[in-house]
């Protein structure tokens, strides 16, 4: 992004209202105002709850204001300014979980897709959404991720934890550890390292090396602990390394992530959604973040959920929200090489 380029217009969806989405956009949008040195940020959500957020952080109510144009906002400091999507969700209780604001949630991530596929903004910054709220909602979607990609179309996607430049892809996420063991299939994991090793291309890092976790103990120990590591995991490697895809693995978890944290790996692929994400968080905590990597649009998320059990007393922390919104000002300008070098590579792979 150049001095005379336009800064990124990012939609922040409000997410789950009964939680504490409202209260860290406020925080993040007044208190943080040398993000609007690097994005012009449009809450979509709903304009009293965004209120009731802003006087539970104990910030000004009427610094929110309604527009009508995600592209012409002042982009001003001291202002909160927010797309209306839907009915005013007022009267939800804050803290518990509702169908009513599952259902808000959501529809604020389809609208931000929607605002995304026909050009009004330019990235997705997604506050925490509560998915039995939103199945209580009516929208059975396991997770922001998989609603995302309905929402563009694609098949082939990762959720990714990043911090800094270590990047956690997962080979499957939000699905039981018996389903995960199943969807380790060879396509997946032909298809996860297709995905990685676009993004890496896409960094400039075509020869970055990528670390496959292994699915069982020990990556299988010689099928000791499982045929899965042998009969999938390994041929998968291979077939990516005739590629020209700089892969390794399967290494056993407790092996490749330390040495990950210790800087010896940048990209590395878990295999199911604790595999990834308990070590991350226990390391990265708010300097953590979600990115989708598979979609058209850049899509960064806080990497901690709703939080109920705080809601509503205003001590929630919004470090993950702001860093959330600082890698997607950063990615969204170069993101369309991003999606290209994915397209490529899958039709490459097919």
């Amino acid at each position: 992004m150049t001095d005379t380029s336009p800064l990124p217009v990012l939609a922040l969806t409000l997410g789950d209202v009964a939680g504490i989405g409202p209260e860290i956009t406020a925080k993040t949008l007044l208190l943080h105002p040398e993000l609007r040195e690097v994005c012009v940020p449009v809450v979509v959500g709903d304009a009293d709850a965004m209120r009731a957020g802003a006087v539970r952080a104990g910030l000004d109510p009427d610094t929110v204001r309604v527009v009508e144009d995600p592209r012409a906002t002042s982009n001003d400091p001291g202002t909160i300014e927010l797309w209306q999507t839907g009915p005013s969700l007022a009267d939800v209780v804050v803290g518990e979980l509702s169908p009513v604001a599952g259902d808000g949630a959501y529809r604020f991530v389809v609208e931000a897709c929607r605002l995304a596929r026909e050009g009004q903004v330019d990235g997705i910054v997604t506050a925490p959404l509560n998915k039995a709220a939103m199945q209580a909602g009516g929208h059975k979607w396991p997770g922001h991720t998989e609603l995302l990609a309905h929402e563009f179309g694609v098949d082939n996607y990762s959720l990714v934890l990043s911090a800094g430049d270590l990047y956690f892809f997962h080979l499957t996420a939000h699905v039981s550890l018996e389903r995960a063991i199943t969807d380790t299939t060879p396509e997946r994991t032909d298809d996860i390292f297709t995905l990685a090793s676009a993004f890496t291309r896409a960094l400039g890092r075509p020869d970055e090396a990528i670390g496959l976790c292994g699915l069982n103990p020990h990556a299988g120990e010689n099928r000791i602990f499982g045929d899965e590591d042998a009969d999938v995991l390994a041929p998968a490697v291979e077939r990516a390394r005739a590629r020209g895809i700089n892969a390794h693995g399967p290494i056993p978890a407790d092996a490749l992530i330390p040495a990950a944290v210790r800087g010896k790996w940048n990209v590395v692929i878990a295999c199911y959604h604790d595999q990834g994400h308990a070590p991350f968080k226990a390391v990265y905590g708010d300097d953590g973040v979600n990115i989708t990597i598979g979609l058209p649009v850049v899509r960064v998320s806080v990497d901690h959920g709703t939080a109920f059990d705080i809601a509503g007393q205003g001590i929630a922390r919004e470090a993950s929200l702001v860093l959330s919104c600082r890698r997607a000002a950063e990615l969204a300008p170069g993101w369309g090489d991003v999606w290209e070098a994915a397209r490529q590579s899958q039709a490459v792979s097919a």
